[in-house]
């Protein structure tokens, strides 16, 4: 299968998981390629379906596993999208684009650096130290790996890709996701699933439960 993170993270978010795990552009060792989209992103991992699989996808990397379906239909046998923001107000909007006009933030040492990719990724207490890839030493100290400008990838049209895509999709949340509710779901998925007890990075938390999806 093909595994696709969320914002902030890389591919070494899904240990644990028996399948091809790549960094999206912007993202870990994938390079900085600006400017961002859900289809630019498909684009740049659509070399790996070299043959019919399903893609599981948390939040932007659930978007992504959505175009991507769109994009090749003969390829992806099923999408899971676990934890997809699919309401935004001007406010997100606004708060997103607001963080990609920013320039990168160089922090002194690699434990500032470490401290706000765990923040910026949602994996604060969920893993002991950033994942591989995911910060970059530069000569003026510490960074992250992630282009602030992939916060502008934009705002993702739910409604239009679930059309668009032919094959099975299963949507899911944890039952303590902040970023989106059920009825949020249920208005495009009738039939969505809540993981009991889990939270916004639930294929961190329990990749047994985000695997039984499939």
């Amino acid at each position: 299968m093909l595994l696709l993170h969320g914002m902030g993270a890389t591919g070494d978010v899904w240990r644990g998981y028996a399948g091809l795990a790549p960094d999206l552009p912007g993202h870990g060792g994938a390079g900085w390629d600006p400017p961002y989209s859900f289809e630019r992103h498909a684009l740049a991992v659509a070399h790996l379906l070299t043959k019919p699989m399903p893609v599981v996808g948390h939040s932007m990397g659930g978007v992504i596993a959505l175009a991507l379906a769109a994009l090749k239909p003969d390829l992806v046998t099923k999408v899971v999208g676990v934890g997809i923001k699919v309401t935004w107000s001007e406010e997100d909007v606004a708060r997103a684009d607001a963080i990609a006009a920013k320039a990168p933030v160089v922090f002194a040492t690699r434990d500032e650096a470490a401290e706000r990719f765990l923040k910026v990724s949602g994996l604060s207490g969920l893993i002991d130290s950033p994942l591989e890839r995911a910060l970059v030493e530069t000569t003026e100290g510490w960074m992250l790996a992630q282009d602030p400008a992939t916060f502008g990838v934009g705002v993702p049209d739910m409604r239009g890709l679930l059309d668009a895509v032919t094959c099975p999709v299963v949507l899911a949340r944890g039952e303590l996701d902040p970023f989106v509710t059920d009825a949020q779901l249920e208005a495009l998925v009738p039939e969505h699933v809540t993981l009991p007890g889990l939270g916004h990075n639930a294929h961190v938390e329990d990749a047994t439960a985000v695997l039984a999806l499939l």
